[in-house]
């Protein structure tokens, strides 16, 4: 009977099967009960090097901190050119002006009378850091963790294993540490060698700090706590218990735009001693692991081998939802939660994902809510329209995907080496070789056929969304386009050719030698990868008769011949730290040349009038006299053409009918806050998408039953037989 009675089961299983085939997916990474939860699930390819806001400086980190540590200020999330707005500053302050004397200054006074700015920066009551045991207490107000033995610390491998957590309201004090923390020896601040051009006494101080350290460590590495409350920093105090003071030297608005980085979010002293204890570094309780911040989010799962998770903070601040944006932001839908409460979503969980197939498949599956558009998915996901422009495919349509695209704050080039006695110089001969070259490279094939559409052709340093950048026929290159039918068109191959026989190499030869011009480009060592792309700059050289002699070095190599100016043409590329127009002009700036001052201006360009104007520029308000003086520089350079003037490249963003809100800011890092999914409606199209195929297992199990049929059959004629 036991043979019959696994024929049942088989049959139950097979029922089963249809059954769970209707309702759930198997394939499912996630627990059942998160099935219809407030939880937004991303991924993330590359483990983060640091989470300590004083050191961190790579966008993977910024994924994490930027939702945590919260700056005095923050970048509007609909608005463009990006527009900086209080986040826990009551307001974005006016700097006031110092003399030499330390008088104050009336505001329009010119920058060369300016000494000292000071920015006075007043922080909003009542914001709360998240639970954390630094600030956990016993009865009697002291503080349970600050004092452990290595018996306390035997059975603590992370934070979650401390039984007690506490929380105290955010001071203008922790501002003024974390500011400290930038000189501190042991923390190795990447921006300390900008500040200290700026913040007044911080080059001293961090002199102060080192000698003071080495006294206190005593030779030791870790285990060492300097109380920077007992050194005081000449640039900048605390005013009150919400207010605080930054003194620079001379006149710095760009300050404000450091500001908004996590570099200059507080950091609360406790957390500073509860992680500098003996025994902490050892098991990695560090502030590089274990961020504390008053942010909308706080990490509570830190396993970077395998997965990371923000929840909601719990004491998070009063912020809502932006009520203006752009003209276009009202009929996207964008204005929809205008005043509501954030954040939106509950808890944000990054599985560590490093292979890119199985990541988008698992998008397209919806068990990744957003996604990058990858290159192995680019045609199934992208087309071209008539226009071309980028839309979805029919088949991401279908499933209601969306597309956002959005023009980086960077800038891809090939400069000219303004040193060289060939492509280089300021006469107009050398000019118009240079402007021939810039009409003959297509960078609109390239972003083609190269980049898949990613991107458009620049028509000078600036990149949209900084201020000074126009759209449409304003802001073209005359020097290279003409505004045809409502858009730039690159002038014909025939007009280039004009200017180089202006230059004096009709057809491309050079009449010292009777043969063809040649140009050397030179590039970091290549792979198979870029030999397409390096046959086609051969080509678009060849269009106007010039021999293109591709130099191919390691990268070490290569920087060694930029700053000796061994170099012709060459690529080169500009990401902007913060939006504003001197962060790329300064790129043409003579006194930052790369040759001799080992400056960012690779190209060497230095046009007295362009230095001139710059200087005036550069520390000016975003005003109208301000935005003519760029447009005069643009003139001059796009004249001269030091670089030909590359693309800047576009970042595409896919993500699922359930989510809202988005909106690509290519300065802000904190926005997962303002993300809302509909977790209903992804559960819904989850199980329409992720159907189990049970079919073929239900043929293998009947035809296994089948088969025991006929043998549970002689088996019963056996029985029956044996027992007459």
């Amino acid at each position: 009977m036991k043979r019959l009675g696994a024929t049942r089961t088989a049959l139950w299983v097979i029922s089963l099967l249809f059954s769970a085939g209707v309702a759930a997916s198997w394939n499912n990474p996630y627990p059942a009960s998160e099935e219809k939860a407030n939880i937004l699930y991303s991924a993330f390819r590359e483990r983060p090097k640091t989470f300590d806001p004083a050191r961190a400086y790579s966008s993977n980190e910024y994924l994490f901190i930027a939702q945590i540590y919260e700056p005095p200020f923050q970048y509007h999330y609909l608005r463009r050119p990006y527009t900086l707005v209080p986040l826990t500053a009551v307001s974005v302050p006016t700097p006031n002006y110092l003399d030499k004397q330390g008088r104050r200054l009336p505001p329009n006074v010119p920058t060369a009378t300016i000494a000292y700015s000071v920015y006075e920066i007043c922080i909003q009551p009542g914001i709360y850091y998240q639970p954390h045991p630094a600030f956990a207490r016993d009865a009697g107000g002291q503080y349970l963790y600050h004092a452990l033995s290595p018996q306390d610390l035997a059975g603590i491998y992370a934070i979650g294993d401390f039984a007690q957590t506490g929380t105290r309201e955010l001071v203008a004090a922790d501002y003024v540490y974390q500011i400290k923390r930038l000189a501190h020896p042991k923390v190795h601040s990447p921006i300390l060698s900008v500040m200290n051009e700026y913040i007044v006494g911080i080059r001293d101080y961090a002199d102060v700090l080192k000698k003071e350290y080495a006294k206190i460590a005593g030779g030791r590495d870790s285990g060492v706590y300097l109380d920077l409350a007992k050194f005081p920093l000449a640039g900048v105090e605390e005013v009150d218990r919400y207010t605080y003071r930054v003194k620079i030297h001379g006149k710095y608005p760009q300050l404000l735009y450091w500001m908004a980085m996590p570099f200059f979010a507080p950091m609360p002293p406790e957390a500073d001693r509860f992680f500098t204890q003996p025994g902490m570094a050892e098991k990695n309780l560090t502030l590089d692991w274990y961020p504390v911040g008053s942010g909308a989010y706080m990490l509570t799962v830190n396993n970077p081998n395998r997965q990371m998770v923000l929840e909601r903070n719990p004491h998070y601040h009063q912020e809502l939802y932006p009520a203006e944006g752009e003209p276009e932001d009202g009929p996207a839908g964008l204005l929809a939660d205008a005043g509501k409460a954030l954040p939106f979503i509950d808890k944000v969980v990054f599985s560590l994902d490093k292979e890119s197939i199985p990541r988008w498949n698992k998008f397209l599956q919806g068990y990744y809510d957003r996604s990058a558009v990858l290159p192995e998915g680019f045609d199934q996901a992208i087309r071209f329209t008539g226009e071309g422009d980028t839309e979805v495919s029919d088949a991401m349509k279908q499933k209601g995907i969306k597309l956002l695209a959005s023009v980086a704050a960077s800038t891809y080039y090939l400069g000219f080496n303004m040193l060289d006695p060939v492509v280089g110089g300021y006469t107009e001969r050398a000019r118009k070789l240079r402007q021939a070259i810039s009409i003959a490279i297509d960078f609109e094939e390239q972003i083609s056929i190269f980049e898949n559409g990613r991107g458009i052709a620049a028509q000078g340093p600036l990149a949209p969304g900084i201020f000074g950048y126009r759209e449409g026929q304003a802001g073209i290159n005359p020097y290279v386009y003409v505004w045809v039918n409502g858009r730039p068109q690159r002038k014909p191959i025939e007009y280039a050719r004009q200017l180089l026989a202006q230059a004096g190499y009709p057809g491309g030869t050079d009449p010292a030698s009777g043969r063809p011009l040649s140009i050397n480009y030179e590039t970091p060592a290549i792979g198979p990868e870029r030999k397409a792309q390096l046959d086609w700059m051969l080509k678009q050289f060849s269009k106007l008769g010039i021999q293109l002699v591709v130099r191919a070095t390691d990268y070490n190599r290569f920087q060694e011949k930029m700053r000796k100016g061994d170099a012709q043409i060459f690529d080169w590329g500009w990401n902007a730290d913060y939006p504003d127009p001197e962060n790329f002009l300064f790129l043409l700036y003579g006194p930052n040349k790369k040759v001799g001052h080992d400056g960012e201006n690779a190209s060497n360009y230095d046009n007295p009038e362009f230095n001139r104007l710059f200087e005036r520029m550069k520390n000016m308000e975003n005003t109208p006299e301000r935005e003519a003086i760029i447009q005069q520089m643009l003139d001059i350079a796009r004249r001269d053409a030091p670089w030909i003037w590359g693309m800047h490249p576009k970042n595409f963003l896919l993500e699922h009918a359930w989510m809202h809100n988005a909106k690509l800011n290519q300065m802000a890092n904190n926005t997962l806050k303002y993300s809302r999914l509909d977790p209903e409606k992804r559960a819904e199209l989850r199980l329409a998408w992720n159907r189990p195929v049970v079919w073929p297992m239900a043929v293998v199990l009947g035809t296994l039953v089948a088969g025991m049929v006929p043998a549970v059959l002689a088996y019963r004629r056996r029985e029956r037989e044996k027992r007459r």
